[in-house]
């Protein structure tokens, strides 16, 4: 090979390592990191969506863990931190926003834990009275640390302390990955299934 083609070989891998490295993902005008930084944990893009009610997109959704995952029970024993985030795409009163989210978990949450993560539930129900409303470009993140618990971060702002109990964050994934999800489409997108 001449130096003129290892030259030019040489500067296409580097031009598509970067490509791979600097690629921002995007989903309905929303800009996804990828990997991204959680409390000195790289977790990468494991897939996203839009959740659709009716015909209006309300809000993107992605799910971050250590590595690539492609059933529900994967992403509830997936070890090392989590995060999904969810990004809106159109105003929302929080309160609607919290009472959507308690009706998944309720829908998808086996009776006999249901007792244990009402309490849980509940200040749930609160942050996101709390908020108001979220405007297009708001973003909450819901993380998973281990030894910490969950924590629920608004507008950039952890909400109180972090939910101990490690069966509320699976619970609360439930609303996304249960047997009956939010939205099956958004559902089989954040497992990394093509649309």
């Amino acid at each position: 090979m001449t130096f003129k083609k290892q030259c030019l070989a040489g500067l296409a891998g580097l031009m598509l390592s970067l490509g791979a490295l600097a690629a921002p993902v995007e989903v309905s005008g929303i800009k996804l990191d990828d990997p991204v930084d959680l409390r000195g944990t790289k977790l990468q893009l494991n897939g996203a969506g839009i959740r659709y009610k009716a015909v209006f997109k309300v809000y993107v959704a992605a799910l971050y863990l250590g590595k690539k995952v492609a059933t529900p029970e994967e992403v509830y024993s997936a070890p090392g931190p989590r995060r999904m985030s969810i990004t809106l795409v159109r105003e929302i009163d929080s309160n609607e926003l919290g009472k959507a989210f308690t009706k998944g978990f309720e829908e998808n949450t086996p009776k006999g834990e249901m007792s244990k993560l009402i309490p849980g539930l509940i200040r749930m129900g609160q942050i996101f009275a709390d908020q108001k409303k979220l405007l297009p470009g708001e973003n909450f993140t819901i993380d998973w640390i281990p030894g910490t618990g969950t924590i629920i971060t608004v507008k950039g702002k952890p909400q109180g302390e972090p939910f101990k109990e490690p069966e509320f964050y699976n619970a609360l994934m439930r609303i996304w990955f249960g047997p009956n999800p939010a939205d099956w489409k958004l559902k089989d997108q954040l497992l990394g299934k093509p649309a």
